[in-house]
């Protein structure tokens, strides 16, 4: 659904853009924040959403329940922000799961404000990290570069919450598999760059919001630069690019490298780049065979597996290799 009407859901660059839309086009806006969750709580903290003076919404800070109650707790734009907190029978009653617990501050923005998002919105833009900091008395605002930390702080009265480029997947091989990956990985708001040398290939991809290389796998990785929120996975069964992804990112800061292949393939993958010469312990970083273990057997049921994985890896919910 677009932004400017009904409900709509988004990372917070969707957010950021639509807030901005709507005060320029003369809207009051609300922006709401998960500040601390107790319990059963759809979202964590750092969510993000924004509430145009009509009841328009893009983005939740739960699953749906608590944005339609929470606009007559809303303060007025212009004054100091709001904390609400749901808790105990009042979560239960605006439908919060397991009687979760949550801490909101709510933000009222006078039409034309920009209280910093202009300044988020840049950063975004550049690819670049920052962090919107808000005084909780006051609504007092300042934007500065994020120097590392959770995605989230509360201290000294003030909330401060990271902004920064969305996470990134790089997939060797545009195939059915690329393309079911591409697609769903999007969905969960991944930044996704295709790695495919093949041209054949890569005429019949055609997936959109996807950037597409022709660039071999080792320099896709070099070019990517990865970080602790980047991944790579390989989808080709081509050890001739495969590898070369492998070896490339495995000696990277990158969170999360898999490749496609039974347990057979990749105990011959595994001694391969160990006679490149990695170390034991780049090696046994390798997420192969790829994806959670749940009988999937389709091209789309394969992606399925290795989000779900890449999901429970950024969570914390899986051990390491």
């Amino acid at each position: 659904m677009d932004a400017r009407s009904g409900y709509a859901r988004g990372g917070d660059a969707a957010v950021v853009a639509a807030a901005r839309q709507w005060l320029a086009d003369g809207h009051a806006v609300h922006l709401v924040t998960v500040v601390r969750t107790w319990g059963s709580s759809p979202r964590p903290p750092g969510a993000l959403m924004a509430r145009r003076d009509d009841g328009a919404v893009v983005g939740s800070v739960s699953g749906g329940c608590v944005e339609s109650a929470i606009a007559e707790h809303l303060p007025a734009p212009g004054q100091p922000p709001a904390t609400l907190t749901w808790s105990g029978d009042e979560a239960r009653r605006a439908g919060l799961p397991c009687g979760g617990t949550l801490e909101l501050l709510a933000e009222g923005l006078e039409p034309g404000a920009d209280r910093g998002l202009g300044e988020v919105a840049a950063a975004l833009e550049r690819s670049e990290a920052v962090r919107r900091r808000v005084v909780c008395a006051t609504g007092t605002v300042a934007v500065e570069t994020d120097h590392g930390g959770p995605d989230l702080l509360r201290e000294g009265g003030a909330v401060d919450k990271r902004f920064g480029p969305a996470w990134r997947l790089l997939v060797v091989g545009a195939g059915e598999l690329g393309s079911h990956l591409a697609a769903m990985a999007r969905r969960l708001d991944y930044h996704v760059i295709v790695c495919e040398p093949r041209e054949e290939f890569r005429a019949a991809f055609d997936e959109s919001g996807v950037e597409l290389t022709p660039a071999m796998p080792d320099d896709s990785v070099d070019g990517l630069a990865p970080t602790p929120r980047d991944a790579v996975v390989t989808t080709t069964h081509d050890p001739r690019l495969d590898d070369l992804a492998l070896e490339a990112a495995l000696v990277s800061p990158a969170g999360y490298v898999g490749a496609l292949g039974s347990k057979r393939t990749n105990d011959q993958r595994r001694e391969r780049l160990r006679e490149l010469g990695l170390s034991a312990a780049a090696v046994a970083r390798l997420r192969g065979p790829v994806g959670l273990a749940i009988g999937s057997r389709t091209p789309a049921e394969i992606a399925v597996a290795i989000l779900a994985e890449m999901t429970a890896e950024r969570r914390g919910a899986v051990d390491s290799a």
